[in-house]
């Protein structure tokens, strides 16, 4: 009677767990458990993976019915969700993925590409804007944004490859990411061209002179100094040289942004001085030095194509319009006059100058060359316009001449990719003489993006 006693209450201690009766359960002939499964109080689990609260009933009376398990037993929820492996709330957090640092290049060249990037037919040909020797530009469309784009389609010789020229200005840009300097949004290869797909703007500097009749506002002129100076000082802070500027590469929007454009002949700068190619920027925004010969020379190469640039957004023509070397040299001398050894100190050593025998004029006033000019911009231009390339005004102090002071403080305290035209007090002014950009002949580009070689 005992016996039986004791297996009702085995059995009804294993039915309260929710546990079927094992072999660990006592055989009713032996009235006891087998030692190598009990285990006491203290050393059982339950299903839940919790102890069973003690029973009052010794180890010699009850064989524990279970095993001692480490780990407790994953949910149906946990076994679906390993099997898919995916979390079991799908849902992307506020914020994004949360990765821990950047995707790398290969896995955003990836991504960029399924969206589209890259690929010749995301974008739609519209009209000829231009050709060179080696590239044609098309005003074309993006599928993706629906925005205009200017198609830079650079044709690949087997042997040669890529024009040494769109490497570099693929290398540049990549890394330029200002407001005063043109966007390149995409590049598509393939193995007859290289597209490159910028930014379309509606017309360079030189055809807002020719719609203007010549005649800028002095406030618009301004404005695209200041854009031309602040596009450049972020270049030259990022060791970059343009080396080719001209109104035909400063690229206007409606609004009136200015932005640099054609980095064909830009080169990266890596020490102030270092020997480069004499045969840089087009001959009437060449500086003396550079005609002379030179070539050492640094940021300040830029510089003097700057003045010759502000001079002729205020006089309505070049400064220096020679159709050789020689010419382009004394138009230089006629108006600052021929250089000597108190103001360009080692000219008399140099054999192109001392072969050509210059007559020794005298240097004529700014201030009669360009009498639109107040006391502060002719200062501005004197300073720009100098001899020798190291005391030229660089970019980044340019901007800050009293001839800006009217701009007021705000327009130098920018981020990089904003528009000084994000200022309220900044507008451009209407041009009385202004003419609707008309659309551009054959051969010639609103867009210009073929450099010299091209």
């Amino acid at each position: 009677m005992d016996r039986m006693k004791k297996i009702k209450r085995q059995l009804s201690m294993t039915l309260r767990g929710g546990r079927a009766p094992e072999k660990g359960l006592g055989d009713p002939r032996d009235g006891h458990g087998s030692d190598s499964e009990a285990g006491g109080e203290e050393g059982r689990m339950g299903s839940d993976g919790e102890s069973d609260p003690p029973s009052g009933t010794s180890s010699e009376e009850v064989a524990s019915p279970v095993r001692l398990r480490q780990h407790p037993r994953p949910s149906a929820c946990e076994d679906v969700t390993k099997r898919l492996s995916l979390p079991a709330d799908t849902r992307l957090p506020e914020g994004g993925l949360g990765l821990p640092g950047p995707l790398s290049r290969r896995l955003r060249r990836v991504s960029l590409s399924e969206i589209g990037f890259g690929k010749l037919e995301t974008y739609v040909k519209l009209d000829k804007l231009g050709e060179g020797t080696y590239a044609t530009v098309y005003k074309g469309r993006s599928k993706l944004t629906e925005n205009l784009v200017a198609l830079k389609e650079i044709r690949l010789e087997h042997e040669e490859g890529a024009p040494c020229t769109a490497i570099r200005e693929v290398s540049l840009l990549r890394d330029l990411k200002h407001a005063n300097v043109v966007t390149l949004h995409d590049i598509v290869h393939t193995p007859q061209c290289l597209t490159l797909v910028f930014e379309y703007l509606d017309r360079d500097l030189k055809q807002y002179l020719d719609d203007c009749g010549n005649v800028i506002s002095m406030h618009n002129v301004r404005l695209f100094l200041f854009q031309l100076l602040r596009g450049l000082a972020f270049c030259h802070r990022h060791k970059v040289l343009h080396r080719d500027l001209k109104p035909q590469n400063l690229l206007l929007s409606r609004r009136g942004d200015l932005k640099l454009a054609d980095f064909g002949l830009a080169r990266a700068k890596s020490i102030p001085t270092k020997t480069y190619s004499s045969e840089v920027v087009t001959l009437w925004y060449r500086p003396p030095d550079i005609l002379l010969g030179s070539t050492e020379y640094s940021t300040q190469i830029d510089m003097w194509g700057v003045g010759c640039i502000f001079s002729e957004m205020v006089t309505g023509r070049p400064l220096f319009p020679g159709a050789t070397v020689e010419e382009q040299l004394h138009f230089i001398f006629r108006l600052l006059g021929t250089p000597t050894e108190e103001t360009w100190p080692g000219i008399g050593a140099n054999a192109e100058f001392r072969a050509h025998k210059y007559p020794l004029y005298p240097p004529e006033g700014l201030r009669h060359h360009a009498p639109r000019l107040d006391h502060d911009g002719a200062d501005l231009l004197g300073q720009l316009l100098q001899f020798e390339g190291r005391r030229r005004l660089p970019a980044a102090e340019a901007m800050a001449h009293p001839f800006f002071g009217c701009l007021g403080p705000r327009v130098s305290a920018l981020p990089d990719t904003t528009s000084i035209f994000a200022l309220k007090e900044i507008q451009l002014q209407k041009e009385p003489g202004l003419r609707a950009a008309p659309l551009p002949p054959p051969g010639s580009s609103a867009f210009r993006v073929l450099d010299t070689e091209f």
